[in-house]
């Protein structure tokens, strides 16, 4: 039995993640700002260990590493996110609502990953996934808004990249993941997938990496996504 990590754990691809992870017999720690809310997650069966976490929180992610204490983390999959609020136009910028959305989708997952190094050295495999999105890919013409999750998101790809060259001597694999537009709160009732197919689709990802994949961009289907 691997033990996963996951924040946001109590809604969309992250409570799927989660269903994933425990249908496969893998013990999940998911985590979530307020777990006496997650009615969902609450009602999931499984090896299922529930934490309080706010990831923009350093205070919080430090209380977390030590509930982990000395445990081996196979898997930390770093899903929590924010879209940035609705006023991320060249007319009607909420700065401080950018700097919001860098603390949580681009420091965060930094900080916590870097927290549980030590534990992802004691697992078999360790491996650290990050959700980022195609909206921050500099190869791709994704239209036009939306400049705080944009750049919070190919801020944190490059994150990723980095982390891959720094931990490859460690065997840890890192990988940031564009889960496909899914329908959740974030992505929309019209989006193309549902949160069950990405998760089924990242799931078989992150069980097939290996160090060779570590560092790149890749797709919830499998495919290497560009940059």
């Amino acid at each position: 039995m691997q033990t996963i990590v996951i924040t946001g754990a109590n809604r969309g691809i992250g409570l799927a993640l989660t269903h994933q992870f425990l249908q496969a017999g893998h013990h999940v720690v998911a985590c979530c700002r307020q777990p006496s809310t997650a009615v969902e997650l609450l009602a999931s069966a499984g090896s299922l260990e529930i934490a309080q976490l706010d990831v923009g929180d350093a205070h919080s992610v430090q209380l977390f590493c030590q509930q982990l204490g000395t445990r081996a983390v196979n898997v930390l999959i770093n899903n929590a996110g924010v879209m940035g609020g609705d006023h991320q136009g060249i007319h009607d910028m909420d700065y401080q609502a950018w700097m919001h959305t860098f603390e949580i989708n681009t420091l965060a997952p930094f900080r916590l990953t870097t927290a549980l190094i030590p534990n992802l050295k004691r697992a078999d495999r360790p491996r650290v996934l990050t959700i980022s999105s195609q909206m921050g890919a500099f190869g791709l013409e994704m239209g036009t808004g939306r400049y705080a999750y944009r750049t919070s998101k190919s801020a944190v790809s490059k994150v990723m990249q980095v982390l891959a060259q720094e931990l490859a001597p460690d065997n840890i694999i890192v990988c940031p993941l564009h889960p496909g537009w899914v329908r959740t709160d974030m992505g929309g009732a019209s989006a193309e997938i549902s949160a069950e197919e990405s998760a089924s689709g990242l799931f078989k990802l992150i069980d097939n990496l290996t160090m060779t994949e570590s560092g790149r961009f890749w797709s919830w289907d499998g495919r290497e996504h560009i940059w």
